[in-house]
C-alpha cells in the first residue's frame, strides 16, 4: 500500500516522501515541513494514532494537515482522531478522485476538484456550423473531468462557446465547452500555445468515461 499510494501521488504531481514509522515521519518533518501528512492507524512502534497527537501537540508541526488512510475499521478511532484535529479518514481502497480534491483543498491555495491528467489525445473543436466553426483536428496534452487544454497555435476568444469530441477507449466523448483561457508559445501549463476549456454541457456518462480512463491511465499498471 506505501508503494501503491506513493506511486499515485506521484503520478498525480505531489512530491512524495515516503517512511515506514511514525518516528521516522517526525524526523523527516523535522527538516522538511510537509504540505500534508497521509498515515495509516496500525504502524510498527508509534501507531497513527500517536503520531497525529505528537503533530497536534508540537508548536512546529500542529498546522500540517494530517489525513488517515487507513486499513483499520474502528468508528471509536476515527472519532478519537476527529478529536485531536484529524483532517480527513479514508480507507485503503478509497478511489483516487475522492482523495484527490481533500489533499487539494488541504495544500493548495487555489485546490482544484478534479484530477487532471496529462495525456496526448486527439480532439475535434467546432461542428461545422456557423456558431460551432470549423472543425479542426487538434491534440490535448491534459484532460479531467472538468475540462481539457487544447494544443493549437490558433487558440479562440475567450469565453467563446465550441463543441467538443474526444475519444476514450473506444467511446467518443461530446461535450460543449467554454474557453476559460488561452497561451502563446513558453505560457500556459506546459509553457505550449492553446487554449483552456471547462466543459458547459456533458452528460452524467461521458463525465464517467472521463474518470474511467484517468483512473486506468494512473492505476493500470498498480496492483495494491
Amino acid at each position: 500500500m506505501l508503494f501503491y499510494w506513493s506511486m499515485l501521488l506521484k503520478r498525480l504531481r505531489y512530491k512524495v516522501v515516503s517512511v515506514r514509522s511514525a518516528e521516522e515521519a517526525l524526523g523527516v518533518m523535522e527538516r522538511t515541513l510537509p504540505s500534508v501528512v497521509l498515515t495509516d492507524i496500525p504502524l510498527p512502534g508509534m501507531d497513527g494514532a500517536a503520531l497525529l497527537k505528537a503533530i497536534k501537540g508540537s508548536p512546529l508541526f500542529r498546522d500540517v494537515p494530517v489525513v488517515m488512510l487507513t486499513s483499520l475499521d474502528d468508528p471509536a478511532a476515527r472519532e478519537a482522531c476527529t478529536r485531536m484535529g484529524c483532517s480527513g479518514w479514508f480507507g485503503t481502497d478509497v478511489e483516487p478522485d475522492k482523495l484527490y480534491p481533500v489533499i487539494q483543498s488541504l495544500s493548495e491555495t487555489v485546490p482544484r476538484r478534479h484530477i487532471r491528467l496529462a495525456a496526448s489525445l486527439t480532439v475535434f473543436v467546432g461542428d461545422g456550423t456557423a456558431i460551432g466553426g470549423a472543425v479542426r483536428t487538434e491534440q490535448t496534452s491534459a484532460i479531467s473531468e472538468g475540462g481539457l487544454f487544447v494544443r493549437t497555435r490558433y487558440p479562440q476568444p475567450q469565453n467563446a462557446l465550441t463543441p467538443v469530441r474526444v475519444v476514450l477507449n473506444g467511446s467518443e466523448i461530446r461535450a460543449k465547452a467554454v474557453v476559460v483561457y488561452s497561451s502563446a508559445v513558453n505560457e500556459g501549463p506546459a509553457q505550449e500555445p492553446g487554449m483552456g476549456l471547462k466543459f458547459v454541457e456533458i452528460t452524467d456518462q461521458d463525465r464517467r468515461l472521463i474518470r474511467l480512463f484517468i483512473k486506468e491511465q494512473l492505476t493500470g499498471d498498480l496492483a495494491r
